[in-house]
């Protein structure tokens, strides 16, 4: 098995996942206050797609932002997936700001403010 390591790099405004010592993926964030993370944008490197880069990230981003007591809004139509099928961090879901509810409603949004 290969050895992750996720580092938040604060100055990208993004978490980036390492395999073997490999950038594979990231997502970039906006950091509210009070410990608000905006999850915006997951990217994968092309040559690890299809591999689960994306949802090891994101368990891996979400179980970070419970270590710090953070909460998180969902605007990421892959976070957004991510979330509608789990339960396991529904407590770190800011309840007055949660996000989209799922894939289709965030690249809905997505669509409507690029057009």
């Amino acid at each position: 098995m290969s050895e992750e390591e996720l580092i938040d790099n604060t100055e990208q405004g993004r978490f980036e996942l390492h395999r073997d010592e490999h950038l594979v993926g990231w997502l970039y964030y906006t950091r509210l206050r009070p410990n608000r993370y905006a999850l915006r944008h997951t990217e994968v490197e092309a040559g690890h797609q299809h591999q689960g880069v994306a949802s090891a990230m994101i368990r891996r981003v979400f179980d970070e932002i419970r270590t710090r007591e953070g909460t998180v809004t969902a605007i990421c139509p892959f976070v957004a997936d991510f979330v509608s099928r789990t339960s396991t961090y529904d407590d770190l879901i800011d309840p007055r700001h949660p996000g989209y509810p799922d894939r289709a409603t965030a690249e809905a949004a997505q669509r409507k403010t690029t057009s």
